[in-house]
């Protein structure tokens, strides 16, 4: 993430928020990433107390959306990152849900860009809160090691699965009970509750266009 806007340069964004994954929301269509925190992407997997995989980056995902719940929330730009996405503080009400996310256990702190949240982190590490029950691996190495670089897992954690493929395309492929393949744009409401099961066919797609082409539909509203 490369940081190159002014700070204080733009108005700040209010509105209800769609959350991608558990540092990503999206407000009025604008890609909002959370300033200084790094939350496990959609895909990894992390262990929990007993050494049980757990899917710690849905689970991430899952506790923004239902901390944000039905409210608006207001996002104070402070840069934008090299993918065009503003990069903010984001709160509902008077709380910082970025400092929240991270004294949950639910992300990291960023230090590459900010050391603003390394105090919630501590306290949440010694409380032994969410990812800090079990093992897991840094999500700046996990991304790394996806994309095929040299990651390096904390004792007791595997490798991670996803491929790069995953780690760049956001679109939800899923299949319902009905066994409908239908399509989940990352603006969608309930777009951080679905979850991908690859080995019932399930994928990510790049494009509206690839899922369409791959015979999946746009959910009907």
């Amino acid at each position: 993430m490369i940081l190159n806007m002014p700070a204080l340069a733009a108005e700040p964004i209010t509105g209800r928020a769609s959350v991608t994954d558990g540092d990503t929301v999206v407000i009025h269509g604008v890609r909002i990433r959370l300033y200084g925190i790094d939350a496990p992407e959609s895909t990894q997997i992390c262990q929990d107390a007993s050494g049980t995989d757990y899917r710690c980056g849905q689970r991430a995902a899952l506790a923004l959306a239902d901390r944000i719940g039905e409210a608006p929330i207001t996002c104070e730009p402070r840069d934008t990152d090299r993918y065009g996405r503003t990069v903010a503080v984001c709160r509902k009400g008077s709380e910082d849900l970025n400092a929240w996310m991270i004294s949950q256990g639910h992300a990291v702190a960023f230090r590459r860009y900010s050391m603003e949240y390394v105090p919630q982190e501590r306290q949440a590490r010694a409380a032994r809160r969410g990812i800090w029950a079990g093992t897991f691996q840094e999500p700046s190495e996990y991304r790394r090691a996806a994309r095929g670089g040299q990651g390096e897992a904390r004792p007791g954690v595997e490798m991670p699965r996803a491929t790069t493929e995953a780690m760049t395309c956001a679109i939800k492929g899923n299949i319902n009970r009905k066994g409908e393949r239908i399509y989940h744009m990352p603006e969608s409401r309930d777009y951080a509750r679905v979850v991908i099961d690859e080995k019932a066919g399930e994928r990510m797609f790049c494009s509206e266009a690839e899922a369409q082409a791959a015979g999946w539909r746009a959910p009907i509203r």
